[in-house]
C-alpha cells in the first residue's frame, strides 16, 4: 500500500482517567499533572509530540481536568510579577508549556475506553493520520521514538505501534502481538503486525511483545472503531479495532510496529512513577550530583541517611 502524501501533523492525548491508583492525591488534582521532578508529567509528553513536529494538539478530558487547561494557558498575573522581579528564569519556565504547541481540548463524557477516547478526536483529526500518546508513558528524548513511527507510517502507510520486550510472566498485563519480518527485512526494529490481544490469558500471549503507550493510526481507525463492540472490561479496546487492521490491511492500510529498547519511565503505576522521578533527578545537571550523593548515602546507611 503506498505511503500517505502527507506527514501526520496532529497528536491526540487521552487524559480523561481518574487516577485511582494514586489516591488521595488525585482526589481533585488531575493524575497528568502529578510532577516529576519539576515539570507535571503530561507536560512531558506535550514536549514529546512538539519535538516531533506535531503542534497540534487535543487532549482528550473529563471531569476535574481544568488545571489541564490553566497548566498550557498564560497566567498573565503570575508571568508579571515575575517581570517585576525580574526572574527571568522562572519567568522562561511558566510561559514554556503554553508556548509549546496548540492545545484543543474535548470532553469524553462516558468512561468507555481508550479506543472510545480515540473516537472522541475524530472531528478533530478530519481524514488525515495522526499520533496517540499516552500521558502514563513518557520516553526519554534521547531515544526519538515517536518520530522513528511517524517516519514509518509515512513510508509504509496505514498504523503503527510501539512494542517493547517484556518478561514472559507479565506479559498478560498488556497488549501484545503477533508480528513477522518485513519482506525485505531492510529495517531490523520494524516489523509487521499479524495479531494483537488485549491483556491475554496467562500463558497464552502471541509473543513478548508488549504494547507501549505510542500510536500512529491512518484514519480509518475511526471507522472500525464505530463499529467494535466493548471488549475486555467492558470497554471499546483500541488494541481490538487495531487487530482487525492487521487482520485486513484492506480495510485501512497494514499495522506495523516499531520495537523500542529505549528508556520508559511508567508513570501509571505508583513504584514507576518514584523510580522515574529519582531517574530523572540523577540526570540532571542542577540537582543531580548532590542528590546522587544523597542517595548513595542513603542507600549505604539503610536508609537513616
Amino acid at each position: 500500500m503506498p505511503a500517505h502524501s502527507t506527514r501526520a501533523r496532529k497528536a491526540v492525548i487521552p487524559a480523561a482517567g481518574l487516577g485511582t491508583r494514586f489516591l488521595p492525591a488525585t482526589k481533585a488534582t488531575p493524575k497528568e499533572m502529578l510532577p516529576v521532578v519539576d515539570k507535571p508529567a503530561i507536560q512531558y509528553v506535550v514536549e514529546e509530540a512538539a519535538h516531533s513536529g506535531l503542534d497540534d494538539v487535543l487532549m482528550v478530558t473529563g471531569r476535574n481536568k481544568r488545571a489541564l487547561e490553566d497548566h498550557f494557558d498564560r497566567a498573565y498575573e503570575l508571568e508579571q510579577l515575575l517581570e517585576l522581579k525580574d526572574d527571568k528564569e522562572k519567568l522562561l519556565k511558566v510561559r514554556e508549556s503554553s508556548e509549546l504547541a496548540t492545545v484543543h481540548y474535548v470532553r469524553q463524557g462516558n468512561p468507555l475506553g481508550l479506543g472510545h477516547a480515540v473516537l472522541c478526536a475524530e472531528p478533530h483529526v478530519g481524514d488525515q493520520p495522526f499520533a496517540v500518546l499516552l500521558g502514563d508513558d513518557l520516553i526519554d528524548p534521547r531515544d526519538q521514538l515517536l518520530a522513528q513511527m511517524l517516519d514509518v507510517q509515512e513510508r509504509h502507510g496505514g498504523s503503527v505501534i510501539a512494542l517493547m520486550e517484556v518478561d514472559p510472566d507479565r506479559a498478560h498485563l498488556y497488549g501484545c502481538a503477533a508480528v513477522r519480518p518485513l519482506e525485505d527485512g531492510a529495517e531490523d526494529n520494524v516489523l509487521r503486525v499479524t495479531d494483537l490481544v488485549e491483556k491475554p490469558e496467562p500463558g497464552t500471549a502471541p509473543s513478548n511483545l508488549a504494547v507501549i503507550g505510542r500510536y500512529v493510526l491512518a484514519p480509518e481507525i475511526f471507522e472500525v472503531l464505530h463499529r467494535t463492540a466493548p471488549g475486555r472490561g467492558g470497554e471499546i479496546q483500541l488494541t481490538d479495532a487495531l487487530r482487525e487492521l492487521a487482520a485486513d490491511p484492506s480495510l485501512g492500510g497494514p499495522v506495523h510496529a516499531v520495537i523500542f529498547r529505549g528508556r520508559r519511565y511508567d508513570t501509571g503505576d505508583r513504584g514507576e512513577y518514584l523510580r522515574a522521578v529519582v531517574r530523572l533527578a540523577c540526570e540532571r545537571e542542577d540537582l543531580g550530583p548532590d542528590f546522587r550523593d544523597w542517595l548513595a548515602e542513603f542507600v549505604r546507611t539503610d536508609g537513616k541517611a
